[in-house]
């Protein structure tokens, strides 16, 4: 990686500390951890678990402005709300980004100006003329993804026949044929399957011309330039999809759709299984909303109790204050509740703390006992994995799993036998998922076909869910909790696995947290966890480049950006949580004498307000790279109580 002032050893060095600040370190950190600890309990929710805000990109306002146009139930004062709020991120080119601080997307932008015209805002208003300016010179409307010209089709803004098909026939495919919609990610699918009823059913509302978007096609709305290039390489997977694409769209043309009446049944059947047990379909925003959208298409009235059930659960990720209104993506209480116990237990707070107890017995309760899709592919598996938000029983995932069994590990449930067996459930499903590459990914197992992500409507970049190291450094963490180590089979695999994927630099990928910070940080502490020398030339390697990157602040941070261009990985500025996986990765790798860890623990107290937690402006978790990222309001205060508990402890037994 190229070096600049911001990235250079050298330029990061800083002062050196001597043995008696770090000495004087040890006890501020010790106050710093019980402040952090009060602060923590005193989010807790009177049923014993967390939940953070999560917040998104202004995308998720756009999108409600617009379900709520379609179904023809806006409202005028919500709306404006929610258009403060959109206006509130735009940037000083015109456009909106996907992450604070980084450049203007289009796909966003075009949401954004779109929405923005639906709450009444007309062409000329000043921020609408700066972004329409932005929006033209990135290309203009015919440049977005297939899921942003298939918003504008329901209101004649595009044509329906020049955005990639979405057939409902897909849903009929066999679970043995090459592409069927279980070899596509778990997320994906839950979009797909209600916005392909949408697109057979191709909804229409007629909105008056000043709302609409005419204005931002370059050059015109002319039908030639709205259809996805052909790849100049004339034998390419492109090419073989876009010409699938190209004759789906001539049989619909000409209304030749013999299994239609099949398949909308099937998908409808498919679709209302997984309301069941969910905070609506899949517990996710885009696809709860595409239900929402599925259910009107298929002659659902807005009183139809299914009607009203997703569109209730829609309406509980908004968050109305007295100027704005905002949405979230989802909402992630198992995630929350898992890391705080993680961190509480870890930092002292005994495990029969009633406390503890309270959202341990609140957690046991939330574990999948039943099938979901992840059984499509995974046979011999039996359920006992957990999910992320409140109720989702279709779709638990081994990230939130492994973190749960952490979680619980620091706690003493008054039915002990109760809490092993579920652990013991939970380890027996995650074993179940390995993929065959040796690591595990989220959902689903060996969902790697990579050529799927070909697909014209593939193009949210999300298609897959391929393994990654950093949720596989998470289990064998959660392994070694549990007595496994390295000579466990699967244990060798996941090692294998890991010291395939690191990067030349030696740092790991984050597929889950932005970015290499977050992957070096989970891989370390899985390899110190299940046993492997820190000695090992990978591990040290991987530390120099956490030191390689820290900030002359002391802190560490990494923009969303290094998924664009991975020369800036280790790059931004510094920020709580990352500055905390930073700490957390080198002691990990046994450094407890480099100036680097103490350095970054003095910025962590300098940062921490008096209630005990730290502030974070920038988005330092990953729901899509390059697509949509998330800020996670917890992450800024149980990741630097870890990193500080982790120190503490180290410290104590140096010394």
């Amino acid at each position: 990686m190229e070096e600049t002032s911001s990235s250079s050893p050298s330029a990061k060095a800083g002062p050196q500390l001597h043995f008696g600040k770090i000495a004087d370190l040890s006890s501020r950190v010790a106050v710093a951890i019980d402040r952090a600890r009060q602060c923590l309990f005193s989010q807790q929710h009177e049923e014993g678990y967390w939940c953070g805000e999560l917040q998104g990109d202004p995308t998720l306002e756009s999108d409600y402005i617009l379900l709520h146009t379609l179904l023809g139930s806006a409202n005028a004062e919500r709306f404006q709300k929610a258009a403060n709020h959109i206006l509130q991120h735009q940037n000083e080119d015109g456009g909106w980004s996907i992450y604070p601080g980084g450049p203007s997307n289009l796909g966003v932008s075009v949401k954004a100006y779109f929405g923005l015209k639906l709450a009444g805002y007309l062409s000329n208003y000043p921020a609408l003329t700066r972004a329409r300016k932005k929006i033209l010179e990135l290309g203009g409307v015919t440049k977005v993804n297939t899921f942003t010209k298939i918003s504008l089709c329901f209101f004649g803004q595009y044509d329906y026949d020049a955005v990639p098909a979405i057939p409902p026939e897909i849903v009929l495919f066999p679970n043995w044929f090459w592409f069927n919609i279980y070899e596509i990610s778990s997320w994906s699918r839950a979009i797909l399957v209600p916005l392909s009823i949408a697109y057979a059913k191709k909804p229409f509302k007629k909105i008056p011309d000043e709302m609409g978007v005419e204005e931002l096609f370059l050059g015109g709305r002319d039908k030639s330039h709205m259809h996805l290039p052909w790849d100049k390489k004339l034998v390419s997977w492109r090419n073989f999809f876009l010409a699938l694409d190209r004759l789906t769209h001539w049989f619909e043309r000409v209304h030749i759709r013999p299994l239609r009446s099949m398949a909308l049944k099937k998908a409808e059947k498919w679709m209302l299984e997984r309301f069941e047990m969910s905070d609506g379909l899949g517990a996710i925003y885009p696809s709860i909303m595409n239900s929402v959208i599925a259910l009107r298409c298929l002659g659902y009235s807005l009183d139809d109790p299914q009607v009203i059930r997703a569109l209730d659960e829609f309406e509980k990720l908004g968050i109305e204050e007295e100027d704005t209104f905002r949405m979230q993506p989802s909402k992630p209480p198992v995630w929350d509740t898992a890391y705080a116990l993680f961190a509480l237990g870890e930092s002292g707070i005994p495990a029969d703390d009633p406390r503890m107890v309270k959202s341990a017995d609140w957690i046991l309760q939330k574990q999948v006992r039943t099938v979901g899709d992840w059984k499509v592919k995974n046979k011999k598996g039996q359920p006992g994995g957990w999910y992320f938000e409140f109720n989702n029983e279709f779709y638990p995932d081994v990230d939130d799993t492994a973190m749960v069994c952490l979680g619980l590990a620091q706690t003493e449930h008054p039915n002990g036998r109760y809490q092993r067996e579920s652990v013991q459930r939970a380890i027996d499903w995650i074993f179940s998922m390995q993929c065959r590459n040796g690591g595990w990914a989220s959902f689903d197992k060996d969902n790697d076909r990579m050529v799927f992500q070909h697909i014209p409507f593939a193009d949210h970049n999300a298609m897959l869910d391929p393994a990654t190291v950093d949720i596989t450094g998470r289990i064998l963490e959660m392994l070694a909790a549990y007595g496994y180590d390295q000579n466990h089979s699967a244990v060798k695999k996941a090692l294998k696995f890991i010291c395939e994927e690191q990067e030349p630099d030696g740092s790991w990928f984050g597929r889950w947290g932005v970015n290499y910070i977050y992957g070096t940080m989970l891989v370390l502490r899985g390899l110190q966890a299940i046993g492997i020398d820190y000695h090992e030339p990978h591990i040290q390697q991987a530390a120099e480049w956490l030191r390689m990157v820290q900030n002359h602040d002391g802190g560490w941070g990494e923009s969303c950006d290094s998924y664009d261009d991975p020369n800036t990985r280790g790059v931004g500025p510094s920020t709580a949580s990352q500055t905390a996986w930073a700490i957390m990765g080198l002691l990990a790798a046994n450094d407890t004498r480099s100036d680097c860890v103490a350095r970054g623990i003095a910025y962590l107290l300098r940062c921490q307000k008096k209630d005990g937690s730290w502030d974070e402006a920038y988005h330092t978790g990953t729901g899509f790279p390059q697509v949509f990222y998330l800020k996670y309001d917890m992450y800024r205060q149980y990741f630097p109580m870890i990193a500080l508990t982790t120190y503490q402890k180290v410290m104590s037994a140096k010394s």
